[in-house]
């Protein structure tokens, strides 16, 4: 079982990952970034998180063709994938849980959103105030 309190943030905008470290840092993660999803994959191999808080379109490789990939290397359960992305339509929303995803959030998120999803998916007790 990987570590509880790490996430790999992938998104290929450095604000968006910088937004969402600075988020994850205040409730104790420990917080890698990854510009697309193979430089997740790869950081996947070498330190399994326990959280991946991926973003959904991205070059190179995107949200769902890592989300296939990870799945099938390293099955349903391990690791943890939270989806944040701009894509709306409840028809992308159920491709990705049907694809592995966790959990799904819009951006733009805010501490509330994400520690709120946090909370759902058993990696915190509860959300600050």
């Amino acid at each position: 079982m990987s570590d509880r309190k790490t996430v790999l943030c992938v998104d290929d905008s450095r604000v968006v990952r910088k937004a969402a470290r600075r988020i994850l840092e205040r409730h104790g993660f420990s917080v890698r970034e990854a510009e697309n999803g193979l430089l997740a994959l790869e950081a996947c191999r070498a330190e399994m998180p326990r959280l991946v808080l991926l973003d959904w379109n991205m070059p190179v490789m995107d949200g769902m063709q890592f989300l296939g990939v990870l799945r099938a290397e390293f099955g349903p359960d391990e690791p943890l994938v939270m989806l944040c992305t701009t894509e709306s339509e409840f028809a992308r929303i159920v491709l990705a849980l049907q694809n592995g995803a966790n959990e799904y959030i819009m951006k733009p998120f805010d501490d509330e959103i994400v520690a709120g999803k946090l909370v759902q998916l058993g990696l915190l007790e509860e959300a600050e105030p």
